[in-house]
């Protein structure tokens, strides 16, 4: 069975070269850790499934990336229906507490979290894994015009919720 132990040793070296990186993109459209990971396996599990098809594909990382997204919007589907039904019996009050140091990243993500989980993922790929647009249309299965609108669009709300975001204490950078 050669040809069973190149395709393990390909799918072996695809997972190495980028496992990281989806788990990353899990992270960003999600906004958690332990999930992220948890996504990122699920997607090779799939790739794996389809190795001949995500081999045969233009942009192999295209396509995983295209599941990983896939996957991460499912997951937040299931925890918006699951916080909504929550939120219904009062399970989730909780008081927030002023954090005012936190760093600028954490700011970022709570503000890509604030956007529309469509300009999310177009702001995270075009600007974190620089990927082209051409790439990302099919990654989302929608046309270049809308990636453009939905990453300009996603990128001046990102501006404008970052913007409102308070200063950490003690002041904020002076330029």
């Amino acid at each position: 069975m050669p040809e069973h132990d190149d395709a393990e040793r390909a799918f072996r070296r695809f997972f190495d070269e980028h496992h990281t990186a989806l788990s990353r993109l899990a992270y960003l459209v999600t906004g958690e850790p332990q999930v992220a990971d948890d996504l990122a396996s699920d997607a090779f599990v799939e790739v794996w499934r389809h190795w001949e098809r995500v081999q045969a594909a233009d942009s192999p990382i295209a396509y995983a990336r295209g599941i990983v997204t896939n996957l991460a919007r499912q997951w937040i589907r299931r925890q918006t229906r699951e916080r909504a039904g929550l939120l219904r019996l009062g399970l989730l009050r909780r008081e927030r507490g002023g954090e005012t140091d936190t760093p600028a990243v954490l700011d970022v993500r709570a503000a890509l979290r604030r956007l529309p989980l469509r300009r999310r993922e177009c702001v995270i790929l075009r600007y974190c894994f620089d990927v082209p647009e051409k790439e990302v249309a099919a990654i989302l299965g929608i046309s270049v015009g809308a990636v453009k609108s939905h990453t300009s669009r996603g990128a001046a709300q990102l501006s404008e919720f970052l913007r409102e975001m308070p200063l950490p204490a003690g002041g904020g950078h002076h330029g």
